[in-house]
Parts: C-alpha cells; structure tokens; sequence
C-alpha cells in the first residue's frame, strides 16, 4: 500500500552524520529503491512498473541519459531511476482542492521535497492577477490566455520559452517550430547550465557538439579517465559498464576533488557476487582541487611530449604522429604552450604531487586507447571551456578520437537533454537548420540570436522579457543567483509550467500563473490515431523509442506535444500552414517531418522501429572526419587558469546528495557520505576546518564573495569535517544556488560558474 504524503516540512535542524561509505549499490540500494517506491506506487504497481524501466518494449527512464546496452537485465534500472519512477507513477494526486487549502504564499514557505511530495498534479492551474491561490481552469481557457499574453507583447522576443531535459524529441520538435514560427529564438533550456561548456569546446575542436563513443568502447578501452563527475549517484548504470570494463582489463583514474563510494568499489546487484563483495573500480585516484583540471592535463601534455621528444621515447608512439599530420591543425602552437607548462603552477593548481602525476603519465602512455567521461565537474568554471578544449589536446596527441575503444565522452544528466538539443532547442541555431525548417515548414525563421537562461533572467529583470514558458523542469531552482532569479520571474506579466509534479517555481509567479499539467514518460499516451510512443537520445547519440503503459494519473492530462499543437493553433491561427492538428493525432507524422530536416534522421519511423534503436552519425567517430571550420581537429592553446583563493576563504562547489536527482528532491539523507535527516550542510576538509575554527557539529552562514560587491548569504549550514581537497568546500544545491552571481559564468558558454564559488563561513546564529 503506498504511503500519504508528508502533511508538514520535516524538521532539518539536526542532520545526523557518519563517516562516507566506501562502496556504492549493493543489498542498501535495492532495499532503499524498493521502500522508496513502495511509499509512492505500492507493492504490485512496483512490481509492474520497474520491470517495464528502460526495456526494448517499455518506457525510457525519466533520470539520467546513461545508454542502454543490447543485452538488459530483467531490472535494468538504477536506484535513483527508480526514486524518478516511482516520483511519476506515484498515487499521490494533487488536486483542486489542495490548491484551495495552500495559497500561494503558503506554498512559497515549502521546501522542494515536501512540495513534490505531495503528487502528480491533475487540472490546469490558473492564478489570477492579484489572487492568492490557484484554480481550476478548462484547457481551453489555459490556451485562451497564453494567447492573449503573447499575441500582446510588442514583440514574439518578449517571450521565452524554456525547456527541461525529460522533454521527448516529438514535443521538442514541435515546441521549437512553433517558438520559431512565432517570431523568436529564446529558446533556453537546461543544457545552458551543465554541458553547454561541452558542446562550445567540442564543436570548435572536433566539429560536433557530443561524445564520439559509443557503450562498446567503454569495454574496449585500455584506460578510462573519469573527471568531475560521481557516477554512484548521477549516473548509477555507468557503474556496470566501468566493472565490465575493469573485468576487459582497463585501468580506471579518478580525477575528482571528494572521494565518491561509488568510483571506490561497485557493489552490483545484478550478480551474487557483485552485491555482497563487489569490484574495486579506481585504480589511481587524483583528488584534484576544485578548477585544476586544465592544469593537469596540460602538464600531461607536456610530460608526452617530453617522452616523445626523449631517445628513450623515440619511435616509442608516445605522440600519434601520422594522425597528427593528417587530421589535426594548430598543433605547433599548442606543442608550443604545452612545453611551456609549469610543474610549480601545476602543484599549486592541483594540489596533487609529482609522484602521483607521475603514475598517472605511465598508465596514460601504457594505453592504446584512452577515454575521457566528465561531468559538471569541468563544465561549471569560468574556465570550463578551455578545459575540455585541453582533454581534446590530450586525446588528439596520441589518436584517441576515431577509434574504437577511444574518445571523448561527456556524460549528459536529464534523460533526453541531448536529444532536444538535436531537435533545435538552441538559441543560437545554425543557419544550416533555419533554411532546412523554412524549405520543410514554409516560413521565414527568425535569424538573430535569442537568450540563453542566464541572459533570459537578465531579460525578465530588465522587463525585456513579459512572458516565461517552461516545458517541464524547475527553472527557478536550477537557475543561479536564487534572489535575482526569483525577483525576475516575478516581474513577467506571465509564467506558465508544463509539469509533472509540484515545484517551487509553481510559488513564484508572474503577475498572472499557469501550471499545465501533463503526461509523463510512464503513462499510456492515446490520440486520435491510436496509441502513441515517442523516442528519446541518450548520452552516446542512441534513439529509440519510449512507450509508458500506465493509466494516466488524471482524465485531464494532455500529452506535451499535444499542448504545443494546440497551443500553436489558438497563438497562431489560420495564417499558420503547419498541420498541428495532424501531428497532436498522430506523432508519426511529426517523425516524418523531423526526418526531413535534421541529417541523421532519414526513415526515421522505419529506423526507430528496431528495438534497439539506432545511432545518429558522428563524423569523427565513424569516419575520422572533422567538420571544423578548418576542416580538421582543432588544438588549441589557451592560457592556463585556475581559481586563485584569498586568505581565509574556500573554494566551494554546489553538488548533489544521493536522495536528489537535479532539483528533485527524493528524502533528506546522503547515504554515500554518511548524512542523514538534513540538506543544509557544508562539507570542509578537517585541516581547513581546524584553521578556520569551524568545529565539526558547529553552523555557520556561507557568504559568497564575487567582483560585484554584492552579499550573498546561506545561513545556518552544519560543518562536517570530511575528506575534500584542501582548500575546497562542497554544498548542496539548491540550496546554496543562492551563493552562485548571475553574471559569474564561463567564458563562451555562458554556463554558470556554479563548481567554483569563492566563499567566506561566518559563524551562523544557529550556534
């Protein structure tokens, strides 16, 4: 029987704390997953739905985008995509009458977990000017006012329109259509906070904006660097592939700034073995400081030259170089500055020691083939750019790009966040796409640039910007700088969410609100041609196809591409010629269109019909072929950077606990790390934490400290002394998104700066 939801925020004055785990999965995160799910779904509806998680014939998982491998296991889920899971197909209903017991301002007090504690919600939403609660209004009435607001605005630039990574490539798609055919391209959407730092450097240097591997290189590789990223918890089923691929042989290094349980020892639960002894995964962890990453790799680079320049080295193949000669550019300028890296700055910037370097310059030159994952770890510095533009250095200089069992491979969070992107959720699209959509659609696309989300937030502060529309997510608590975000938001004369679930940007609202509420991945999805699936693209460029079976939580769910098709047809009237009617029927007719416009897609319909989908090119990947502006990849040789820290202060970086999936919060522990019943702690290194005086157990007010002069506090945090780099600090988000300036960004990307944040602690009232 599943459980009632939370009537009151539980108190989380007092986390509880125990010493960081050293194994992840196991007996813990079945039992966990299942008590979870049970509390949400029930002991049956458990049973059914979990077996259907990421099947040929069932329905992708709604978390993180990690592939699938050909091959699945009757459970073929993680325990945080079954905490996502049984989030959506929960019993808890939230209703017209919850709405009538909270106002706004009462919902406004709640914390992110009580909220989506609460329910799938089942009516459209509407807050009027002026009201102090949501009511229900008929869909019609939902698409009547949207419509007045943006048939309004002095100009379709007025309006944004935003997307969450769950969105299916069907609804991102038609979303992106009608936002073009409506007059603008702000298009912002997630991935302008996570791999947007990925997608600037790989598209410069290797011609496409994604990772060249595919899940069979992984087993493939001699050796797998895993950089700023913690795969235990975000992204839990690459854990299986990294023990297949130390079971191949590969050698594994850690490059992160906090020892994470789940890179130490995997516990699978899929095998005997596996769950109760598990397999060690890390064979030389590097706990690098926070920002230092450009540091190490450029030293490696350096250290691989130095080898192939020694006699000891000559002929050795340290340096590849008949790949270099034949498709690469610009590499005397970047040998250059690599030389020319400093051993002193490096130590300095790092934090690691010669000896450790050392070892991990032997396992890279003892690799044929070498991949490098990383995650927010490196895309989240101002410097996050030149970052990943220096691993692609790395990987070029001895031919790891083009060859099985090699490459880059950024590792995506939300489930189909890739796959928007590829659908034409971007900002700034490339003519190539404009002319496609004109020639297919028979309107003239708007050419100049939208906004991005940090320039969308500044849009809407600046009353550039009337109109916020979200396609899922929780744009207030994922943004940074919570006080300005959530000033903007307030300023639009309108904001609506496509949603699930309730969350905090639901409480702060534009003059008038809309919450729209729609099916999720789970849920059977019948129009007027019959059932429906959509298709989704995972992490490594995989499309296939998503079908929920459930019953939907409400008859008034609409699908989201049904609430663009008719949201376009009301915005946009008889003058349009697209036929969204056609395509809300039937979304075959939308893949049909898709296949037209973006390359890859050709038989779309035909192709996605194989269960195990199908891959998207890649030209580095298939062909060696760089479609660069030089024609070639790209070196590169920016000047090293790395956050330099005053007296006094740490360098702090927002992250996730094991009980959270992006802004979704699960429960209130972090098993990995040993904290339980509590968000608001701070994670110091004990030898800081003595010279600051901060005692373990104390609290203290996190004050961020940036070039504006402005004060940004997040008070009453617990201390607890735990393993971190010296120097560093790790948080929660969103907890401490508070902390993180608007305008401190990387360059090129524009993604916030949210893994380097200077802070001071202060002893905090709570004491």
């Amino acid at each position: 029987m599943a459980g009632k939801p939370p009537q009151s925020d539980p108190v989380q004055d007092a986390p509880q704390v125990a010493g960081p785990k050293h194994a992840a999965a196991g007996l813990p995160a079945v039992g966990h997953s299942l008590r979870m799910a049970q509390q949400q779904m029930g002991v049956k509806r458990t049973a059914l739905t979990l077996l259907r998680v990421n099947q040929k014939d069932g329905f992708d998982c709604p978390g993180c985008a990690w592939p699938e491998p050909e091959h699945r296991h009757t459970a073929e889920f993680c325990e945080n995509g079954a905490k996502a899971v049984a989030e959506e197909a929960t019993l808890r209903r939230v209703t017209p009458d919850f709405f009538a017991a909270h106002t706004v301002a009462d919902l406004a007090t709640r914390s992110g977990y009580w909220l989506g504690q609460q329910g799938r919600l089942t009516q459209p939403m509407y807050l009027a000017e002026g009201a102090e609660r949501y009511e229900a209004v008929p869909w019609e009435r939902a698409f009547d006012i949207i419509a007045e607001e943006l048939t309004g605005l002095d100009s379709p630039d007025e309006a944004l329109f935003y997307t969450s990574g769950r969105t299916s490539n069907e609804a991102a798609f038609l979303y992106q259509l009608f936002a073009r055919e409506f007059g603008t391209n702000n298009l912002p959407d997630c991935s302008n906070m996570c791999h947007e730092s990925s997608g600037s450097a790989l598209n410069e240097t290797i011609g496409i904006g994604k990772g060249s591997v595919l899940l069979e290189d992984l087993y493939k590789a001699d050796l797998i660097i895993v950089a700023g990223q913690n795969p235990g918890t975000n992204h839990p089923r690459m854990l299986s592939a990294l023990e297949k691929a130390k079971a191949g042989g590969a050698k594994i290094i850690t490059v992160n700034p906090l020892p994470e349980a789940g890179m130490e020892r995997f516990k699978n639960p899929q095998t005997p073995q596996g769950m109760f002894k598990g397999a060690a995964l890390t064979d030389l962890f590097l706990q690098i400081r926070i920002g230092g990453d450009q540091a190490l790799f450029r030293l490696l680079n350096k250290l691989i030259l130095a080898e192939s320049d020694s006699a000891s080295g000559a002929g050795s193949g340290a340096v590849d170089k008949a790949f270099i000669d034949e498709h690469t550019h610009g590499y005397e300028e970047f040998a250059e500055a690599a030389r020319a890296a400093d051993w002193d700055e490096t130590l300095t910037a790092t934090g690691l020691t010669r000896e450790q370097i050392d070892e991990a310059l032997r396992m890279v030159l003892a690799s044929e083939r070498t991949i490098v994952c990383w995650a927010m770890g490196l895309t989240q510095h101002k410097h996050s750019v030149p970052t990943i533009r220096e691993v692609v250095n790395f990987l070029l200089l001895r031919g790891n790009i083009g060859r099985p069992g090699a490459g880059v491979c950024p590792v995506r969070g939300h489930s189909n966040v890739q796959g928007d992107r590829t659908m034409g959720i971007f900002e700034r699209p490339a003519p190539a796409f404009l002319d496609a959509l004109e020639r297919e659609f028979g309107f003239a696309p708007p050419r100049g640039h939208g906004y991005d989300v940090v320039r969308a937030i500044r849009a809407m502060r600046d009353d550039k910007a009337k109109v916020f529309f979200a396609m899922g997510g929780n744009f207030v608590s994922a943004s940074p700088d919570t006080e300005v975000t959530e000033a903007a938001m307030r300023r639009a004369r309108l904001t609506v969410h496509v949603s699930t679930k309730l969350n905090r940007s639901h409480a702060v609202t534009g003059a008038r609100a809309l919450i729209l509420p729609t099916l999720g991945r789970t849920e059977r999805d019948l129009q007027g041609s019959g059932e429906q699936f959509v298709t989704v693209e995972d992490s490594m460029g995989m499309v296939h196809a998503s079908r929920g079976r459930l019953e939907p939580a409400s008859e008034h769910l609409l699908s989201e591409p049904a609430i663009v098709a008719r949201l376009a047809r009301r915005v946009l009237g008889d003058e349009s010629r697209t036929p969204w009617e056609e395509f809300e029927k039937d979304y075959a007719t939308v893949r049909d269109r898709i296949a037209r416009v973006i390359p890859g897609f050709e038989d779309f319909n035909a192709r996605v019909a194989d269960p195990n989908g199908f891959a998207l090119p890649h030209a580095p990947r298939d062909e060696r072929r760089f479609p660069t502006a030089t024609g070639k990849a790209n070196f590169t040789a920016a000047p090293v950077e790395f956050p330099k820290l005053p007296k006094g202060r740490l360098l702090l970086q927002t992250l996730r606990s094991h009980d959270q999936y992006n802004t979704t919060i699960y429960g209130l522990d972090d098993r990995y790390r040993g904290i339980k019943n509590g968000r608001r702690v701070v994670l110091v290194n004990p030898e800081d934490a003595r010279e600051l005086g901060l005692a373990d157990g104390s609290y203290t007010d996190l004050v961020g400290e940036w070039k504006d002069g402005v004060e940004r506090r997040a008070p009453g945090f617990r201390v607890v002394h735990y393993p971190t780099a010296r120097g560093c600090a790790a948080a929660y988000y969103p907890e401490t998104n508070v902390l993180v300036p608007l305008d401190a960004t990387a360059d090129t990307s524009n993604t916030p700066a949210s893994k380097s944040v200077v802070v001071r602690l202060e002893q905090s009232a709570a004491n």
